[in-house]
């Protein structure tokens, strides 16, 4: 292993400069000029003067002039004073007790003194020591000019240190210099399409655009022009920035990555000038790619009344990228790309063909892609045979790709809580459940009638929800804390492309159960349903305002799509407006009754159901099925994946058939087969210990609802339902 150390032992350490010796060198300089002053005081008087103060034979007696110094360049002497004798020269508001008093005087010849000091000492009139300083100037000049020279060197420095700041001269001016970071040949980004899983269409598009910048010629033979930018749109999470971080590593051309937010700064018109210089950076390279992620911070809409709260630096920003992105200049071979969850509030400018030619959606991974992505994030983790990456798949409905790897590094996490040696199934059930519903809190103290309220309210949603077939499967029901839920019911959100309004009144009715259940069984309400009403008022009004699916005001729409609002005022009068909030207070007053009608309906099984929530804590789909009998109605999840799998299958056996025809041998004969699913184990904790139940694939992905979760398969769907239309 020795060939692998460096070799270089015995280069000499670089001493590198720091600004803090500078900072060091100051505090020391202030802290010997303010607290190793000598606190002395000095009175000139003429030579007469200062003879007469040594040759008195009073101070002599008393030795009032204890050392004498003589300066023979300057023909100065200096005298220092005793306490008794520096009260009598001095006046008491200038002399402190203790300081150093001095006299001086200018000497008519240095010589000449120094022969009346010799006399004086052989007289006995002075007998105290005598110094002669002969030296520079150079002490006095430090002292004098010192302050000064190193402000003006801690000033150049600190001006250097700006003008090379970003590169490049300029100065405190450099500030408008771009801060791109910028990737080639050298600086490689090392993420590859390989490194992104699903997102099929919006990787075709991306890899078109590195291919334009690949082979343009396959293009422009026919005429055709390179797209000038491409924006890429969807919920936050999904992959946007990754897809950006595979055009780097796949292009074989420089590629600028910058955010929206580095081109505000405090300065007036650095914006600007940050992205003039961005574009002269890219021209200069060109064939290249250049990102800006997050570009709402800067194309935002710009305001129809600039006295209104308009952002004058921001719009300047945002006109100046307007212009080098398509304008009388030229940018050929620079591609655009940038990235944004927001682009409904960008300016119209912005979006024109011309500008981004495309718009690339990247939207929440469905199942194949979410199959696609845990295959991914699993490469580095340790997993067993109990992992079924189709089932987790099925547990995430609405996952994004970061969401996704959340689970992953979660579950690898659990395991290694509890000093497992492999991730297993269940880890990544209790990740799932940890992320949604948050941590278990079997420590909270609850009484007997709190649990008996939380376990009716919790099976009043099981009961319902079971008897609707537009109801989300059933997959968990517990009553122990979680996070800020009291209990929590798990569904399979149904992954639909359009939603009719039968499946909304259905989880409409499902989630008002719980409240119903109480009122019926308990003879009272509780503040436990309290988010429910909330979800359910939400979407009655979106019913009515946003879906057009109001009896009495039908085909209406007052959704603005373009996300500007419509401010201060309602596109609709005051009748209107009562119209609506009283088919609002129709619809769920209707879907409230109905669940009481199906409570009462199924009485017997909810109370026994109740009972069973209460004993165990934690009751599972067969639990369910043992008293309501199998469901009626099959998911629209397990319908993808009985096609699926007969599809596979069916292309399997194709295949095998060819190969056994080209080898002379019988085709194999594929008639209608039977796609079975079999039943899989889930390990789950209950309150009094450890139980093995077996649950259908179809039942297996935990997705939380609760009365007092903030977000539901109802807010799931709904919103689901907004984005496809």
């Amino acid at each position: 292993m020795a060939d692998l150390k460096p070799s270089g032992k015995n280069k000499r350490p670089q001493i590198k400069f720091s600004m803090y010796w500078m900072y060091a060198f100051v505090l020391l300089f202030l802290f010997g000029m303010f607290y190793l002053d000598d606190n002395s005081i000095t009175k000139k008087v003429s030579y007469s003067e200062f003879e007469n103060y040594i040759t008195d034979s009073v101070n002599a007696r008393s030795h009032g002039i204890t050392r004498i110094v003589v300066d023979k360049r300057k023909g100065v002497a200096e005298a220092q004073l005793s306490d008794s004798l520096a009260k009598a020269v001095f006046q008491k508001s200038q002399y402190k007790e203790g300081a150093r008093a001095n006299i001086t005087a200018t000497l008519p010849s240095t010589d000449e003194f120094a022969r009346k000091i010799d006399y004086w000492k052989q007289q006995g009139v002075y007998n105290g020591p005598v110094d002669y300083d002969e030296g520079s100037d150079l002490t006095s000049f430090l002292w004098t000019f010192g302050p000064i020279l190193l402000l003006i060197a801690f000033w150049f420095i600190i001006m250097r240190r700006m003008t090379n700041r970003d590169g490049g001269p300029g100065g405190v001016f450099s500030v408008g210099k771009s801060k791109a970071q910028v990737f080639d040949k050298d600086n490689a980004m090392k993420v590859t399409f390989q490194d992104v899983a699903g997102l099929s269409e919006a990787k075709t598009e991306i890899e078109e655009i590195v291919e334009f910048l690949k082979n343009p010629q396959r293009y422009t033979n026919l005429g055709g022009k390179i797209p000038k930018g491409a924006l890429l749109v969807g919920p936050p999470g999904t992959g946007k920035t990754l897809l950006a971080k595979a055009v780097a590593g796949e292009a074989n051309v420089p590629f600028f990555s910058m955010s929206g937010s580095d081109f505000v700064e405090m300065f007036v018109g650095v914006g600007a000038s940050r992205v003039r210089d961005l574009f002269q950076k890219a021209k200069e390279k060109a064939p290249c790619i250049v990102f800006i992620d997050e570009i709402d911070a800067v194309g935002r809409a710009r305001g129809k009344n600039p006295n209104m709260g308009a952002n004058d630096e921001r719009e300047n920003t945002l006109n100046q990228l307007l212009t080098e992105m398509d304008g009388f200049g030229t940018n050929s071979g620079v591609i655009i790309l940038a990235a944004t969850n927001r682009a409904d509030i960008l300016d119209k400018a912005l979006l024109r063909a011309g500008r981004f030619d495309r718009q690339i959606y990247v939207e929440l991974p469905e199942l194949n892609d979410r199959v696609a992505i845990f295959k991914v994030h699993l490469k580095n983790i340790k997993i067993d045979d109990s992992v079924d990456i189709d089932l987790l798949a099925r547990q995430t409905p609405g996952f994004s790709g970061a969401d996704i790897a959340n689970v992953c590094n979660e579950a690898a996490l659990i395991a290694a809580r509890h000093n497992k040696a492999v991730v297993q199934r269940q880890d990544f059930i209790d990740a799932v459940d940890r992320i949604i519903g948050g941590l278990e809190k079997r420590s909270k103290i609850t009484t007997d009638e709190e649990k008996r309220s939380i376990a009716c309210h919790e099976a009043g949603h099981a009961t319902v929800s079971w008897n609707l077939r537009y109801a989300n499967p059933l997959i968990k029901v517990t009553i122990v804390p979680r996070g800020k839920a009291l209990g929590a019911a798990w569904y399979l959100p149904e992954e639909r492309q359009i939603t009719p309004t039968q499946a909304l009144l259905d989880e409409m009715c499902a989630t008002l159960g719980g409240r119903a259940a109480e009122e019926l069984f308990l003879g009272h309400i509780s503040t436990g349903a309290a988010n429910d009403l909330e979800r359910v008022t939400k979407q009655a009004y979106a019913m009515v305002t946003y879906y057009g699916m109001s009896e009495r005001l039908p085909n209406l729409s007052y959704y603005d799509s373009t996300g500007q609002a419509y401010g201060f005022s309602k596109p609709y009068s005051e009748d209107r407006a009562r119209m609506i909030d009283e088919e609002v207070s129709r619809i769920i007053n209707e879907q409230y009754e109905r669940a009481k009608n199906l409570l009462l309906q199924y009485a017997k099984e909810h109370n026994k159901l109740a009972e069973v929530l209460f004993s165990r804590e934690v009751i599972f789909t067969e639990d369910v099925e043992r008293i309501f009998g199998k469901r009626k109605w099959v998911s629209r999840t397990d319908e993808i994946l009985a096609a699926r799998e007969a599809a596979e299958k069916a292309v399997a056996e194709k295949s095998v058939s060819e190969k056994d025809s080209a080898k002379g041998g019988q085709s194999v004969d594929t008639d209608n087969h039977v796609v079975e699913v079999e039943a899989t184990e889930v390990s789950s904790t209950l309150a009094g210990g450890n139980a093995k139940t077996v649950v259908p694939p179809a039942s297996i992905p935990p997705i939380p609802q609760s009365s007092e979760l903030p977000e539901s398969d109802a807010d799931r769907s709904e919103a689901g339902s907004d984005d496809k239309k």
